[in-house]
């Protein structure tokens, strides 16, 4: 019996043993792209309907474990179409992918721990990739480098100096005293952006007392912001939140959108070196030009004596534009980065190190940057849990000139204003410069001497932890930690030498004046999360997610200004007169978010979310504001009753959220300033009376959007409306004299933005030896003052009299208003353009590549106040032209000056749009074969190349560039112009190499 039993276990095992060992086993290959046979690294290889997967080696080759046969396989990579094959068993299975022309199988983020393919998303979520951001042609910066890039954005530059300072708005205005710039996180780390000014430029310009509004985050003195830091060589992809309905997920710092920034990774398999090496020069944009002077012109406009100096001039051949002096330089650019990556399966690496250094279009200016990054992923308890670390170092130095509005006549800007060409203004052979007769300074003196300069050292350090906590065939749930510090140390130096003509003190000078700004910043973020997924027989797809965030911001800023300098002492202790005041801000934020995210077969999908956040910058820091979203999306392709072919894929989106602005510095409270008369010290009532009630700006968005494929996705259309308002706009309003305080910070108003974003791509021709890809984007918005509890205000310019923006309800926020002559104030344009548009084209010829991007700004509308000046000074390149008045009889200069003294502010107001080739770029990579034979495989490619950005600019704006802010980023004060340091274009070399 007992041998009976042995025998019919022994026949069972044989005959079940070989269905086990069918039923699982491994499936193994190499993964390679279609077009080049180039092995593709770390692609994702799933099994479809479980979380059990692997990712390509450096070589293109994987092995994944398959617990049960049959089963499908599915290969998905960024740039690439997804591809899903069955197998029946064990097997090798090679895998060719085909480059997507249309991005839909690309992963973007829908909450704070999980993320899902474009082609289910229900937002209009844009990305910029490493290559559309950097590869054609190196970025000044990286915010810079966003232009034109992705529909729904203004961006504007708050100053053409080295080292940056650049404007983002997202979907129209957001706010009109708060923040205005979305919220940039790089690799889960929450990055500051500030705008820091430097002091004693407003010490010797005295630009604060010229009418406009001034703050802590709108200034005059041209501060660069701290995006400009960030190295764009290191980025592998941007993804950007415009609206609330998407960046609910941020909470109450979110209502301007967030920009998403994920740096590159190591991936396993051999150590690849890439070096690369620019080279290049920059110069400006546009001229003003030099007015065609007469000794007659030279009499009547400059005194009596001057024509006989301007024709003594002309004869010796010393006439001198000074402008083309100032800003003719040609600047030296170089780009060098290096870095490394690699790894095994359980550990990958990648570090980089960049030096970037760029002279400016004026003399002693410049920016030098080195950033060393190292980034580390590794895997461990049996590959359970992953831990991710970046980190960033970087120190710069910005030199940016004196520049910008100034109501001294001392920046080189104004002073250029007056000056004409036959005036004698450079040193002898001893070094000494001769006063301007013509103006309050000698702009080459200022130029040569004075020092404005900025440097950074910085440290960006973040970490994720994912532990996969259980994992079963059709559910598992996973631990995330992640936190991150964003630590700099600023330190801005302005020193104005005691020789200089407006620090003389029979000048009425400070007799030299030195003034050092130190601002040490610590911002730190944490969170803890859990995702639970959930997948169903039938393919219905649960993926809850719930945890906490926390964020801390310190940063203190102290001011050290001294004047009256003895000698050519520039220490702070060697002067006679001392100033010193401290900004500190402190503030705590906590917060939660639950999301829940259904996905029926890729049909239907949709997700609810809440996120709750309470903070000390609130008048009650313990209250929580809740900020909501929902979506959906239907994917009618994938119904079975579809069954148009020509059109591949066609979803139709819905999708609603809301998001906060936090209430300015210094809108919760009162803050008394400090004074000393006769050695007795006091406080000073300011004007503003705080509210500690306020509550947040809050930002709810209703988006609409179709995105449809045609003709297997080589066409992909994006389409979206949106509607998004804001409710709680903190404002000043006036308060009541007796108080003893003229105005109030309140919330006392609404608005509302409505826009379209049209984008098309299309792969026009895709064969072996040429290829052609294609993309249009069209956009637009429309903002207006739905609700206004206060009276109308103006806000950001210099008053009715030379155009300002007026809050007014049921008009548009960004409207300039102005006199109209007979005392009336009436509309004279909007600085909202029209639209924008940009054509970006991609061609490839065997080993050859040209790229190229058009952006079209239609409409628009500038301040433009550097005319005026230039008129003032007898100087502007048209002042003779005959353009302006109506009745042709003043000449422009004369009109422009009749129409200020008359209180017509039509004249300085100008339409800003323009036609500009943002990018291009040729290039030629060495063939495989050759690098094969004259290499022994030490080398993967050599690639060489000419771009340039800027290179043709049509407009008729009448000045140096209609993109241009000379009031810092916030706020509505975009496009004011006051003889602001000019934009440049940029002509660049480039070889790089692979080993």
């Amino acid at each position: 019996m007992k041998q009976f039993l042995l025998r019919n276990i022994f026949l069972w095992l044989f005959l079940t043993l070989p269905i086990f060992a069918f039923s699982q086993g491994k499936v193994n290959g190499n993964i390679s792209d279609s077009e080049d046979g180039v092995p593709l690294a770390a692609v994702n290889v799933v099994v479809k309907g479980t979380t059990t997967g692997t990712t390509s080696d450096f070589d293109g080759n994987y092995e994944i474990e398959v617990s049960s046969f049959p089963s499908t396989l599915v290969f998905s990579s960024l740039g690439y179409e997804t591809k899903e094959l069955e197998v029946s068993g064990p097997t090798t299975l090679n895998v060719s992918l085909a480059p997507s022309a249309t991005g839909l199988d690309e992963v973007i983020i829908t909450g704070l721990a999980s993320s899902v393919k474009r082609s289910n998303a229900a937002n209009a979520v844009a990305t910029v990739s490493a290559e559309e951001l950097a590869g054609v042609t190196p970025p000044q910066t990286l915010d810079g480098a966003l232009q034109g890039k992705f529909a729904g954005a203004l961006i504007t530059k708050s100053s053409g100096a080295p080292g940056g300072g650049i404007s983002v708005r997202l979907r129209g205005v957001t706010s009109v005293n708060g923040n205005a710039q979305p919220l940039y996180i790089v690799d889960g780390v929450y990055v500051n952006n500030s705008s820091i000014f430097a002091p004693g430029l407003n010490d010797v310009s005295r630009a604060a007392a010229g009418g406009a509004s001034v703050s802590s985050n709108q200034t005059q003195d041209n501060p660069s912001n701290r995006i400009a830091d960030l190295n764009p060589d290191d980025i592998e992809n941007i993804e950007i939140l415009k609206g609330a309905s998407a960046a609910a997920i941020y909470g109450a710092r979110a209502a301007a959108g967030v920009i998403i920034i994920t740096t590159k990774k190591g991936k396993a398999g051999k150590t690849k070196i890439s070096f690369s090496q620019a080279i290049g020069s920059n110069s400006v944009i546009n001229l003003r030009g030099l007015r065609n002077y007469t000794a007659e012109i030279a009499e009547n406009g400059f005194g009596a004596g001057q024509g006989a100096l301007f024709t003594q001039a002309q004869n010796d051949g010393s006439l001198v534009d000074y402008e083309k002096e100032i800003f003719g330089e040609s600047g030296f650019i170089s780009n060098t980065n290096i870095s490394a990556s690699g790894g095994t399966e359980k550990t990958q690496f990648f570090a980089g190190f960049t030096n970037n250094e760029e002279d400016g279009i004026v003399k002693n200016t410049g920016y030098d940057k080195k950033s060393i990054r190292l980034n580390l992923n590794h895997k461990f308890w049996n590959d359970k849990a992953n831990l991710s670390l970046t980190t960033n170092y970087i120190n710069s130095s910005s030199n940016r000139g004196f520049f910008n509005n100034d109501n001294s006549g001392t920046t080189i800007g104004v002073s250029l204003t007056s000056t004409p060409p036959w005036a004698k203004l450079f040193p002898d052979e001893n070094g000494n410069y001769p006063d301007n007769p013509y103006g309050a300074s000698n702009p080459l003196q200022t130029r040569d001497l004075v020092t404005n300069n900025e440097k950074i050292e910085r440290f960006i350090i973040g970490g994720t932890m994912d532990v996969m906590l259980y994992q079963k065939e059709r559910s598992n749930l996973k631990l995330i930690l992640s936190g991150g510090v964003d630590y700099f140390s600023l330190v801005t130096t302005a020193i104005f030498p005691k020789e200089l003509q407006f620090m003389k003190p029979s000048n009425g000078g400070l007799n030299g004046l030195t003034a050092q700004g130190t601002t040490q910043n610590k911002d730190a973020n944490y969170s803890a999360f859990l995702v639970h997924n959930i997948y169903t027989a039938n393919n219905l797809n649960f993926t809850t997610q719930a945890g906490i965030t926390k964020q801390t911001f310190s940063q203190n800023t102290i001011r050290n200004t001294t004047s009256n300098l003895i000698a050519s002492e520039t220490n702070l202790d060697q002067g006679a007169n001392s100033s010193v005041s401290q900004f500190r801000l402190e503030q705590e934020d906590f917060g939660f978010f639950v999301q829940e995210e259904v996905n029926y077969q890729d049909k239907l999908i949709g997700t609810l979310g809440l996120r709750g956040d309470k903070s000390s910058n609130n008048g009650d820091a313990n209250k929580l504001f809740y900020y909501p979203k929902a979506s959906g999306a239907a994917n009618l392709h994938n119904f079975d009753f579809w069954n148009l072919d020509v059109l591949s894929q066609f979803k139709l989106r819905v999708a609603y959220g809301q998001a906060g602005n936090f209430a300015p510095n210094g809108a919760l409270f009162t803050a008394y300033n400090n004074s000393l008369i006769d050695g007795i010290v006091g406080i000073v009532v300011p004007n503003t009376l705080g509210d500690p009630d306020i509550q947040p700006e809050t930002q709810k968005e209703l988006e609409f959007g179709i995105d449809a494929g045609l003709l297997e996705n080589r066409i992909s259309l994006e389409f979206s409306y949106y509607i998004k308002k804001v409710d709680d706009l903190i404002l000043q309003a006036n308060n009541e004299p007796s108080s003893g305080f003229n105005f109030r910070f309140a919330n006392a108003g609404n608005l509302e933005n409505k826009g379209i974003e049209l984008g098309i791509n299309a792969s026009v021709f895709a064969n072996p030896n040429f290829t052609w890809d294609t993309g249009i984007l069209f956009f637009k918005n429309k903002s207006k003052i739905t609700k206004l509890d206060v009276d109308p205000f103006d806000t950001g310019g210099f008053g009715t009299g030379l155009g300002t923006f007026r809050i007014e309800e049921g008009k548009s926020v960004t409207q300039i208003v102005g006199n109209d002559g007979d005392g009336n104030i009436i509309v004279l344009g909007d600085a909202e353009p029209d639209f924008q548009m940009t054509f970006n084209n991609n061609f490839r010829y065997k080993d050859f590549t040209l790229s190229f991007l058009w952006h079209w700004k239609k409409g628009g509308d500038n301040i433009n106040l550097s005319n005026l000046l230039f008129d003032f000074g007898q100087t502007s390149g048209d002042y003779d032209d005959f353009t302006l008045d109506p009745s042709g009889t003043l000449s422009n200069g004369d009109y422009r000056i009749d129409s200020f003294f008359a209180g017509n502010a039509a004249a300085f107001v100008e339409d800003a749009g323009y036609l500009r080739l943002r990018e291009i770029g040729l290039y030629y990579s060495l063939p495989q074969n050759f690098l094969e034979k004259a290499f022994k495989g030490y080398v993967s490619n050599i690639r060489v190349g000419l771009s340039g950005n800027n290179l043709i600019n049509i407009f008729d704006y009448n000045s140096y560039d209609p993109e241009v802010s000379n009031f810092g980023s916030n706020g509505l004060s975009s496009g004011v112009e006051v003889t602001p340091f000019p934009s440049s274009k940029r002509f660049m070399f480039h070889f790089s190499a692979d080993f």
